[in-house]
């Protein structure tokens, strides 16, 4: 069976983003006891790093940030160097998690695995997202790859960040690839139809 965060190359990934902010407020209260897996939720949809980049940060590149200082990550799948400013929300759980780390060296990782030092993997990550999504009736198909699609959602359509500004957040080569990817853009064609002159 091949694994929806990895498809193959031409396949769609078919997770959504989480749509409904009152749905975020709920996994947030769910995982609030949780200093792990709300940092990996938190971290997760504030910065648009891919599951595989999300699971691979380690101690040392986020220990002594606050908000509005910034890390560096070379993304597994272009192999660009990427910078990741942090806002207010994720220093906060960073520190709560390191807070329940007293030996973590900067060469850990952050979102360490139940069994060891590794970090937790990517099919892991889309078995808690989804169970998380079912525990909060979340009516979106959620995984791993839902926590990214949230960040530009979210930014898209509540705080109104344009299409250019994500296109290169996102990396992407065209808006209109943006918006695919976001699956927003049929639903911003709609309302453009139903807007009267």
């Amino acid at each position: 069976m091949s694994n929806p965060n990895h498809p193959k190359k031409g396949d769609m990934i078919k997770v959504d983003p989480i749509r409904d902010v009152r749905d975020i407020k709920n996994i947030k209260r769910l995982l609030a006891d949780k200093p792990r897996d709300l940092a990996i939720f938190v971290v997760g949809i504030n910065t648009n790093l891919r599951a595989s980049d999300l699971l691979k940060i380690k101690v040392g590149q986020v220990r002594h940030l606050g908000s509005g200082e910034h890390f560096s990550i070379r993304e597994k799948k272009t192999q660009k160097l990427k910078d990741i400013t942090i806002n207010v929300s994720v220093a906060k759980v960073i520190q709560n998690l390191l807070a329940t780390m007293p030996d973590a060296s900067d060469e850990s990782y952050l979102f360490q695995s139940r069994k060891g030092s590794k970090p937790i993997g990517v099919s892991t990550l889309h078995n808690m997202v989804q169970a998380w999504g079912k525990e909060c009736n979340v009516k979106s198909k959620l995984g791993s790859h839902s926590l990214r699609k949230t960040f530009g959602f979210i930014h898209r359509t509540v705080f109104g960040t344009d299409i250019p500004t994500l296109m290169l957040m996102f990396n992407h080569s065209t808006q209109r690839q943006t918006l695919t990817y976001l699956g927003i853009q049929a639903e911003e064609i709609k309302d453009a139809y139903l807007r009267e002159i």
